[in-house]
């Protein structure tokens, strides 16, 4: 895929306006059916919630040098995110962070020699009743997620569901991939069966197929990501036993965690390797 800078940039400028205070598109969305909140913004807007206690965010954006006059500076290829983190739809913060290129336990460069992607999250950091800090990924406006998002080609969007949700029988091991871009679900699919983990192409319901433009993994340059639905016991069984917590799951991660986050990560190198920027 050869893609013409200026095409990007055109790209990115027909999009969506955001408002420079709230990063909402036009009017307010109203509240997705089973949230409490609609929006990011509405969430961040609670005085009752305290930031740090009830929910935290964490990101990190890799810096670009455009200041060499022997070459073009590159676009950013690849944003991961998990908009359900911590106590919401557990373990997916912690395959974001070894997804964009970082142990969960430490932050360290794993592998070492990377590479590295920029990332975002937000997670629930209350003991219970984190569920009502969800928001629909069509209704996330966070300005840093959504930006990150617009300046990239791809995004990885990690998600949490119950087999029941996924249309699966109970007690399945999957992960349903969804989202706009065709290309990289292609290749998720294949690295996932080449890795043993199950794979099912997620359709129905928009909050598990991921195919709404507002969707926050298809806000990118491109304006298609993709989303990983993970179940529940896929996602347990990442974990050592007993260690299923947030406080717990960074330091306890099985090979099964390792098998999927490489699966993900060779997807995104093939994905990345067919997106010449001229």
């Amino acid at each position: 895929m050869i893609l013409n800078r200026r095409t990007v940039i055109t790209a990115l400028a027909a999009a969506p306006a955001l408002s420079t205070v709230t990063g909402v598109v036009g009017s307010a969305p109203a509240r997705a059916a089973g949230d409490t909140y609609a929006s990011n913004t509405a969430l961040y807007a609670d005085i009752g919630l305290v930031e740090g206690v009830d929910y935290g965010r964490r990101s990190r954006r890799h810096p670009i040098d455009a200041a060499d006059l022997s070459g073009r500076s590159a676009f950013i290829r690849t944003t991961v995110i998990a908009p359900h983190g911590g106590g919401i739809e557990g373990g997916t913060s912690e395959l974001c962070l070894a997804i964009a290129g970082y142990h969960p336990a430490d932050l360290a460069p794993t592998p070492v020699a990377g590479p590295v992607h920029d990332f975002w999250m937000f997670e629930g950091l209350r003991r219970v009743g984190n569920a009502t800090l969800h928001v629909t990924s069509t209704h996330c406006d966070d300005t840093i997620a959504r930006s990150l998002c617009a300046g990239s080609l791809n995004a990885v969007s990690l998600h949490g569901c119950t087999p029941a949700q996924a249309g699966l029988a109970a007690g399945a091991r999957a992960v349903l991939v969804g989202g706009l871009n065709a290309a990289l679900r292609k290749y998720l699919m294949e690295e996932f069966a080449a890795a043993g983990v199950r794979a099912v192409t997620a359709s129905g319901e928009e909050e598990i197929a991921g195919v709404s433009p507002h969707n926050i993994c298809n806000r990118t340059l491109l304006g298609m990501g993709v989303q990983l639905e993970i179940t529940t016991d896929l996602r347990a069984a990442m974990f050592a036993e007993g260690r299923n917590t947030r406080a717990a799951r960074a330091a306890s991660t099985l090979p099964l965690f390792w098998s999927f986050v490489k699966a993900v990560r060779t997807a995104v190198g093939r994905i990345e390797a067919d997106q010449r920027v001229i």
